[in-house]
Order: structure tokens, then C-alpha cells, then sequence
């Protein structure tokens, strides 16, 4: 597909979504033991290669220089990874306080709390590589925050399209922060969603998660499966979460109660963005449906005190 529309000396779009290394975990026979790390790790390596066929396609139909290449995901690891995979060995993960001990030091989500569904790190961050030779410097870092939507203004902006006010009402160009010309930040915020339906926003060092667990699969998980049948428990835990996410990256200190003023600056900000419909500046726009910062189960809880 590459060479024959690099033949065209037109413009195109590819969008490769890989179901690897999503569920079910089958690696190809010539990658199955390959990683050392089970059925998961052989099937990121398939990842990995597939990805370098297309860089290599790119390359040698000439168009390295005038191609943008990004390498990302929807969502962090799943925990999939951790386990059923013979005697090949097994990726641990970060959880709560714990941290599922393994003597190689083989963590899914690095050093990031959770995964997949998670309101924490490891079920939000994700790589993301850019490749644009000549204009993305190689082996530059950037620590700015940013988001999958904000491909859509970044593409709109490096083809100069204009792009509605009531088109991509969340969408930033990050073209700035790829090209090592960013001068500060270039999103005010940025807002998480996990599996439950809780929200978090982060500003700067500050991640405000308005519930108080994982949102998700990973412990803790109050208002789910773990406080189902005695809802009064739920009283014991903090409605909301702050981390220092510079000096806390781990998600382990909840500093709600220590900067109340923080938790507070937060809340309004996020609450802004569910008012006026958008988290960019513009003319105010209706949600797509009801939108509350908490989930419904702590808010029937707060209703019912």
C-alpha cells in the first residue's frame, strides 16, 4: 500500500490498528518463545516487527522526509499479561501499595500504578513515537502531556485545514511539542475516564481522580465488587484522589486532604469542562449526554447523606 501511493505523489492516510497485543494472545509460531517473558511478550515482539515492516516500507519509497509516523495506544497494558502462559514466565504489575514482586524487574506498566480500565497511570499512559524525518529531531523527549485526541487539530494544522468550532471541541495540536518549538505547555489540562465511568484531570505536577479507587479492575475498587454488599464502608475512603504526579509517579500518596486549595482549583476546572462542553477555548457546546464528574454510585451515596 505504502509504494504504490508514494507512486502517486499524492497525499494518504493509514491507520494501522493491530489487534495485537490485545486479547486473545496468539503470536505468530515463528515468534512464540521468542521474549522469554510468555505467550504476551512473543506477541509485543510481532508487534514490534509488524511496525518495523511499515517504517521500512516508508523508507524505501523515498518519503521518510515528508511522512509523519506516530506508533501509539488506546489504553494501557491489560492484565492479560500477568498470567496463563505456560512456564514461559509471567509480566507483573504495580498494585495499590503492593507491587507483584518479580526477581527480573519485568513490569507491564513500568513503574505506573494499575492498568487497562484503570483511572491510574497504568491505565492511561501509553507510549507514543513520532518518526518525521527533518522535522522531528531523533531521539528527542518531551514530557508534555497529551492526548489521542489531539491528532486530529495536529493533523489539521500541519496540512493548514481549518477546522470548525464545533468540530474537536478537545483537540490540541501538539505540533509545537513535535517539533521541539513548544515554549510552555500546550493543553491546559488533560482529563482521564476509566471503566466505571470516574473521572480525573491533570494540570502541571497535580492529577485530581474524582473517585476513590481504581475506577476499574485493579484493587482498590470500592463501590464495585469489593464494597457491594456493605456500602456504609464506603464512609472509610476519601472521595477523591490528588497526586504529585513529579514526586509521586507511582500514585501512592493521596494528598486530597493536604491541598484542599488544589483539589478545589481542579474541581472547578473540570467541572468547566462538562459546563461549557468542551475543554478548549470556543463557544460553549452541548455534551453528547449527561455528564457528571462523579459516578453514579457515589453520587447516590452522597444524595442519600
Amino acid at each position: 500500500y505504502v509504494a504504490e501511493q508514494a507512486k502517486t505523489e499524492q497525499p494518504f492516510f493509514l491507520y494501522m490498528p493491530l489487534n495485537s497485543p490485545h486479547t486473545p494472545i496468539v503470536p505468530s509460531q515463528e515468534f512464540q518463545g521468542k521474549s522469554t517473558l510468555g505467550s504476551y511478550g512473543d506477541f509485543v515482539m510481532e508487534t514490534d516487527w509488524s511496525v518495523g515492516e511499515v517504517v521500512q516500507a516508508v523508507q524505501q519509497a523515498g518519503i521518510a522526509d515528508n511522512t509523519l509516523m506516530i506508533v501509539t495506544a488506546d489504553n494501557g497494558c491489560s492484565p492479560a499479561a500477568r498470567g496463563g502462559f505456560a512456564d514461559q514466565g509471567q509480566l507483573k504489575f504495580r498494585m495499590d501499595t503492593k507491587v507483584e514482586e518479580d526477581p527480573a524487574g519485568h513490569y507491564a506498566s513500568d513503574i505506573y500504578r494499575g492498568h487497562k480500565a484503570d483511572i491510574y497511570e497504568g491505565g492511561h499512559r501509553v507510549p507514543f513515537i513520532a518518526r518525521w524525518d527533518g522535522k522531528v529531531k531523533a531521539g528527542a523527549v518531551s514530557d508534555e502531556p497529551v492526548c489521542l485526541v489531539d491528532l486530529f487539530a495536529t493533523c489539521a494544522e500541519i496540512v493548514h485545514a481549518e477546522v470548525a468550532d464545533t468540530t474537536a471541541e478537545d483537540s490540541v495540536s501538539i505540533l509545537p511539542v513535535l517539533l521541539s518549538t513548544a515554549s510552555g505547555p500546550v493543553r491546559e489540562a488533560v482529563v482521564h475516564h476509566s471503566f466505571n465511568g470516574s473521572f480525573a484531570i491533570r494540570q502541571g505536577k497535580w492529577k485530581l481522580a474524582f473517585c476513590p479507587g481504581s475506577g476499574g479492575w485493579s484493587k482498590p475498587r470500592p463501590g464495585g465488587r469489593d464494597h457491594a454488599a456493605d456500602p456504609a464502608k464506603l464512609s472509610d475512603h476519601q472521595w477523591v484522589q490528588l497526586f504529585d504526579m513529579e514526586a509521586d509517579p507511582a500514585e501512592l500518596n493521596n494528598l486530597s486532604d493536604q491541598h484542599p486549595e488544589v483539589v478545589s482549583q481542579l474541581t472547578r476546572l473540570a467541572q468547566k469542562y462538562i459546563d461549557e462542553g468542551r475543554s478548549t477555548p470556543g463557544a460553549r457546546q452541548q455534551n453528547n449526554g449527561k455528564t457528571h464528574l462523579y459516578p453514579g454510585w457515589i453520587r447516590n451515596i452522597q444524595e442519600s447523606k
